[in-house]
């Protein structure tokens, strides 16, 4: 058993430093894998020495370390279940609107995920002409410019038509992420039906007018143009997030607690390499928004 812990503890460090030399020190709760390695190193240590001195430890912190160790496995494994199902799926076609959630910007540019992100998006652009992406992430301390802003000039750059994406450039977490795109995704319904009813109203109004000249648009002065608007039944708004594959389920766990239910999920594919440290990141960020009543 010491055998494996030191082994376990080595790969934990070894690990922790291919994060720090390939993504950095700035990448977000990478200092787990560091602790995980001195707590398997001390775990087999001990365990290294009680043999040598003939004494094994007490039955009470056995018991105790067991019983974290088994219920730690446990809850990782079915939080992970719960991060994957679903993944594989088709992605929902015709969607009215997609939130693509932010990712880090880097001096030098996008980062990897950011770019597998937004790649996803391109392809569902052309498979779906009548989507519009909501680009939703702030400015961080170390970011040079907006998330949202760096993502508009790369899709813009590869062909997506301005006119199909909106901005929102205030968010700093994924709860903001959502409930903020939801305003500007409403304002957006808002402004586009108000469009509409006007022309319908136009053309309403325009059909009414006897050709020739006899069609004097001064007889409909006082015509009240809301008399002529057309009433229909409204059409549910279909909204959609996009994200990596390990960030999908919390995104529509934290979408369907903040006012859209029916939101579906498009999954970007991820770094096979950085998997484990998302993995791991994802699931405490779970635990964190379920305890704070965030999803």
């Amino acid at each position: 058993m010491s055998w494996i812990l030191g082994i376990s503890s080595a790969l934990c460090f070894i690990y922790f430093v291919v994060i720090m030399i390939y993504s950095g020190p700035g990448t977000s709760f990478a200092f787990i894998w560091l602790v995980l390695a001195l707590c398997l190193g001390a775990a087999a240590s001990g365990r290294l020495v009680g043999r040598l001195r003939g004494s094994s430890l007490p039955l009470w912190l056995r018991v105790s370390s067991a019983t974290i160790l088994v219920t730690g496995l446990t809850v990782f494994v079915i939080v992970e279940i719960l991060v994957f199902t679903g993944v594989t799926r088709e992605d929902p076609r015709g969607l009215d609107y997609v939130i693509v959630l932010g990712a880090k910007v880097q001096k030098e540019g996008l980062s990897k995920s950011l770019k597998m992100r937004l790649d996803k998006a391109i392809q569902y652009s052309e498979e779906n002409p009548d989507t519009i992406f909501v680009l939703s992430g702030g400015k961080g301390k170390d970011e040079p410019v907006t998330e949202a802003q760096a993502m508009y000039e790369y899709l813009v750059y590869n062909g997506v038509p301005e006119d199909r994406l909106l901005m929102e450039l205030q968010s700093t977490s994924t709860v903001e992420n959502i409930a903020y795109s939801r305003l500007v995704i409403e304002h957006d319904v808002a402004r586009r039906a108000e469009l509409e009813a006007r022309k319908k109203r136009e053309e309403r109004i325009m059909g009414m007018v006897p050709v020739g000249p006899e069609g004097d648009l001064r007889r409909f002065q006082g015509i009240n143009p809301d008399d002529f608007a057309i009433q229909a039944p409204e059409k549910p708004v279909q909204i959609g997030v996009l994200t990596s594959n390990f960030h999908l389920f919390r995104a529509m766990q934290i979408g369907k607690k903040w006012g859209i239910p029916h939101i579906q999920g498009i999954a970007a594919p991820s770094e096979r390499w950085m998997l484990p440290h998302f993995c791991v990141r994802e699931c405490a960020a779970i635990l964190k928004d379920k305890l704070m009543g965030n999803m």
